[in-house]
């Protein structure tokens, strides 16, 4: 293949002339003999991968189109949560497919992040004021996972106000799916999960919580108002599974009682897509806001007093609260939640509600049509869905002749639930297939009645979505200008590298990423017949394989959609594996100290008892004390759990040592896949000997991070542990595996295409040469910045892995500049900070990844020494230890253009330390922000609207 051709020279920053220059700086005479520096041998893989050759992009989108071309579209009813919607074409364009959107990373730094912040506090804004209630995060994984964590909040409220109930009740009538993710995530906490009809069952102190769904899986919509009434007389805390678009003309719940809602927001723009990514939605009381999960977006000011959005709360971080952690969320769903806010933007209330009427006209044309047929309803109140009895043998050929997928509850009832996407076309379609089988024609689509509202009794009353952002970009010249004014305030890796250690924030490329518009996969329902997505199960099938083979394992299970959930779901089945061998009473997990915060967090929410392995001076574990401690819990230990290369970004020698010693104890070995960019063709989890890892999609094999999601965590095992794999509701369970994880059974399907195409197109060779370059790349830096900067950690040949680490605490008695300050003055230089005080205090992790080129590289390199040479100069007192350019940044333009510079040092200094800034120059929107008054006053929602009433 021409060279011209080849992915991976696109994907990979280096090229073969200024690696010579780089090898230089580090001293090596080859990428090779580095690699043999660095990577100890005993690890090292003695054959290439098995995986096909490198295509060129324009062979891959060919391939995939024949791919593609095996999914069948049927048009489908099936609901349960998952229906087709219209992804407004403004927001398709200017979001979903823009990378300045895509690319940004979680809004750690909220100087730099105010567009998605913005954009995802309208997120919360909708949720809260559609729910009913006044807090909201800024989204989860799906709806089921945010049934689960509604579950354990309320497990642990009612432990915090020293209550002791065991049980949560959970109503029959709820998603299936949902139920499914509830058995596996109430087992290990000894919740007795109790399910049944809501309408006879007996509440008592026993139950901490219950869960009903409104409206149901039947579609019924029911008065919940005295049964919550009753269960808060008992101290009973009560969740509501609902529907957005529902709750447009329903009365929300929080007018009713619920103490928290919980759902999916797919159908506002988001594309079925296999069943994911969707943003889960979370809102809940007041009394929550500090137990409630994943990240709350709040209101602050900055320096200048300037109203400014950031990560409220931030302590609740499982990085923070480690093992004491109520939730193991990290990754979330920020890009679909910010789809789904701008949807309700771009619609406003009035959009909203006419989309919701439309659907439940729609649903009220079917059910009076169907009545008159002679099919018997299951209904007295609905929205969109409709269960009849009839004979699912007759229906279902004639159905599945015209390409409609229905929902068969049983051999003698079927369901259907109606969408923004039908049509009287598809109602025509419908009722012909429903005539047919009973022998009868029907009227012509202008003759069609809609029967009388069902909902009367329950119409919402109450206005939502009022505030003026949500109402004055209807025009699509206006939203586009609003889009385009936020994406101006974030940076992304369309402005510069992002070089956050562990996170590994690498290309996401234009052809990895096409076909996630492509109908044939975005129509998938995540329920259809498996027949009918024969190319989505081709490409989950030769990942599978591919990934196998990377991680050097026997099977995968792609339904985690989270590195985290990928550790809850391999700690899960590494249970199960010992409860199949009668060592249930292993309960102890091994974690060293440098462990990522969800490590011990994931551990905890699995049951399990963390014992901390300390670390060596050199940032190692420290074998003879993992050694001890296996052999003092040899009888209950279950696990190790550790992270390769290590979390100080060094290839541990002893790490094979390190696992016999687990397994000499009776325990198994879970790899963190954090820092698989680093093992890819060299090493492997199984090469190494563990027996289950996670990998983050969304970090080594290119899915984009979109300001803090979508994720995948897709966990692979060794053959022992295949059994106890997740299952899933929608598929036949093996009697051994673990319950669902998430609420679909491939997670979210839609972005393994990136994956896939990352893969094939970069081939074996590639996949290689990526891995080498990433550690080329993490040298290079280290070496040009260890005269300037502390370097903590490094291997026997001082040398790092694909990530290292600086030392920054000197400054703090030096100077007074914290490593905060550091990373706000990168800001000024048009970076994002590398990742700050993890997995040491006072410290930043750089990850350069492959992906950068010499020429960014130096940039940050010229950057970091600028910013030392300014250290420097308050140390030597020529600037004041309290007002400084590092003291003072980020500054803004609004800053520096004021009339009254006030600093003891020039706007130039401020606003263009280097010159080449004069040319490219990325302005944070936003100076320093106060978080403590943001904590202190949480406010996670728009401002009220009489905010904006004028003055007189």
């Amino acid at each position: 293949m021409n060279s011209i051709y080849q992915f991976k020279n696109r994907h990979i920053g280096p090229d073969d002339a200024v690696i010579k220059d780089m090898l230089k700086v580090i001293g090596a005479n080859s990428v090779d003999e580095m690699i043999d520096q660095i990577v100890p041998e005993e690890i090292r893989h003695t054959r290439p991968l098995k995986i096909s050759k490198g295509l060129s992009e324009y062979e891959y989108i060919k391939s995939l189109r024949n791919i593609a071309a095996k999914n069948e579209l049927y048009k489908s009813y099936i609901g349960l949560g998952y229906y087709s919607t219209i992804m407004p074409a403004v927001i398709q364009r200017n979001i979903f497919e823009n990378p300045g959107w895509y690319t940004a990373y979680t809004p750690y730094q909220a100087e730099i992040s105010q567009g998605r912040l913005e954009a995802l506090l309208n997120y919360q804004t909708m949720i809260c004021e559609l729910t009913g209630l006044p807090i909201a995060n800024a989204s989860l994984l799906d709806e089921g996972t945010a049934a689960a964590e509604a579950m354990l909040m309320f497990f642990h409220a009612q432990l915090a106000d020293k209550g002791k109930a065991s049980k949560f009740f959970v109503s029959q009538n709820c998603f299936p799916q949902t139920i499914d993710v509830l058995e596996t995530r109430s087992e290990p906490l000894g919740i007795e999960l109790v399910i049944g009809d809501i309408s006879s069952i007996v509440l008592d102190h026993t139950f901490f919580g219950l869960l009903i769904q409104y409206p149901d899986v039947n579609g019924e919509v029911v008065d919940f108002q005295e049964m919550v009434t009753k269960a808060h007389e008992q101290n009973i805390q009560v969740c509501v599974a609902s529907d957005l678009l529902a709750l447009a003309i329903l009365n929300p719940p929080g007018e009713w009682g619920a103490d928290c809602v919980v759902g999916n927001s797919q159908r506002f723009g988001m594309p079925l897509g296999f069943g994911g990514p969707h943003a889960g939605f979370f809102s809940c009381k007041d009394r929550y806001k500090r137990m409630a999960p994943g990240r709350i977006i709040g209101v602050s000011k900055d320096a200048d007093g300037k109203t400014a959005y950031r990560m409220a709360l931030q302590t609740r971080e499982q990085h923070i609260k480690r093992e004491k952690a109520t939730s193991n969320l990290c990754t979330a769903q920020a890009l679909p939640a910010i789809i789904a806010g701008m949807y309700a933007v771009y619609h406003g209330p009035k959009g909203i509600k006419s989309i919701a009427y439309e659907i439940h006209f729609n649903t009220c044309i079917l059910f009076n049509e169907l009545t008159k047929m002679g099919y018997r309803s299951c209904n007295e109140a609905f929205f969109d869905t409709l269960v009849f009895e009839g004979d699912v043998s007759v229906i279902r050929p004639l159905a599945e002749e015209r390409r409609v997928n229905l929902r068969y509850v049983d051999d003698a009832r079927f369901a259907l639930s109606v969408d923004q996407t039908t049509t009287p076309e598809d109602l025509k379609e419908l009722l012909d297939v429903f005539a047919k089988a009973k022998g009868i024609t029907i009227k012509s689509i202008s003759e069609l009645e809609s029967s009388p509202l069902s909902l009367t009794k329950f119409i919402r009353t109450s206005s939502f979505l009022q505030h003026p952002v949500f109402n004055k970009y209807h025009s699509e010249t206006e939203m586009m200008r609003y889009i385009k004014r936020l994406e101006n305030k974030d940076l992304s890796l369309v402005h510069s590298m992002i070089s956050l250690g562990s996170c590994t924030m690498k290309l996401n490329a234009a052809s990895e990423l096409l076909p996630l518009t492509w109908p044939e996969f975005t129509e998938i329902h995540p329920f259809a017949p498996l027949s009918q997505a024969k190319g989505y199960l081709e490409v989950i099938d030769e990942l599978s394989k591919d990934l196998c083979e990377i991680t050097g394992f026997k099977a995968i299970s792609f339904q985690p959609n989270s590195g985290a959930q990928g550790e809850y779901a391999g700690l899960m089945v590494i249970k199960a594996y010992h409860k199949a061998n009668r060592d249930q009473h292993r309960n102890i997990t091994l974690i060293p100290s440098s462990a990522h915060g969800t490590n011990p967090a994931s551990a905890a929410m699995a049951g399990l008892k963390i014992v901390i392995v300390a670390c060596d001076r050199e940032g190692n574990i420290d074998v003879n004390d993992l050694r001890d401690k296996a052999q003092q819990f040899n009888e209950t230990l279950a696990c190790l759990m550790v992270t390769y290369p290590s979390t100080h970004g060094v290839y541990e020698e002893s790490i094979r040592e390190i696992v016999k010693i687990i397994h000499d104890n009776g325990g198994l070995v879970y790899m963190d896949g954090a820092n698989m960019n680093a093992q890819v063709g060299l090493t492997s989890p199984g090469h190494i000997g563990a027996d289950v890892c996670h990998l983050n999609l969304h970090k080594t094999f290119a899915i984009p991070h979109g300001g803090g999601g979508p994720g995948m965590g897709p966990i692979a095992v060794a053959e022992h542990l295949v059994p106890f794999l997740p299952s899933h509701i929608s598929s036949n369970k093996n009697e051994s595996s673990i319950s669902a994880v998430s609420s679909a059974p491939f997670g979210s399907a839609l972005v393994l295409l990136i994956s896939y195409g990352y893969i094939k197109m970069l081939g074996a060779d590639g996949l290689l040469e990526s891995t080498k370059i990433a550690i080329l790349n993490a040298n290079y830096l280290k070496d040009a910045l260890k005269g300037y900067y502390k370097i903590l950690f490094t291997g026997k040949n001082n040398r790092c892995a694909h990530e290292f680490i600086i030392d920054c605490s000197q400054f703090k008695q030096t100077a007074t500049v914290e490593v905060g300050d550091i990373a706000k003055r990168l800001m000024d230089y048009g970076f994002h900070a590398p990742t700050v005080g993890f997995p040491v205090h006072d410290t930043l992790m750089i990850e350069p990844t492959e992906s950068e080129s010499k020429q960014e590289l130096d940039k940050f390199i010229s950057a970091m020494i600028s910013i030392r040479r300014e250290i420097d100069e308050i140390i030597q007192n020529e600037y004041s230890q309290n007002d400084n350019v590092l003291k003072n940044a980020p500054h803004t333009m609004n800053e520096c253009l004021k009339d009254h510079w006030n600093k003891p040092y020039g706007r130039d200094k401020a606003a263009f330390p280097s010159d080449s800034l004069r040319d490219n120059k990325f302005w944070p929107s936003v100076s320093r922000i106060d978080n403590a008054l943001g904590d202190r006053n949480l406010i996670c929602t728009c401002a009220p609207i009489e905010s904006y009433a004028e003055t007189s």
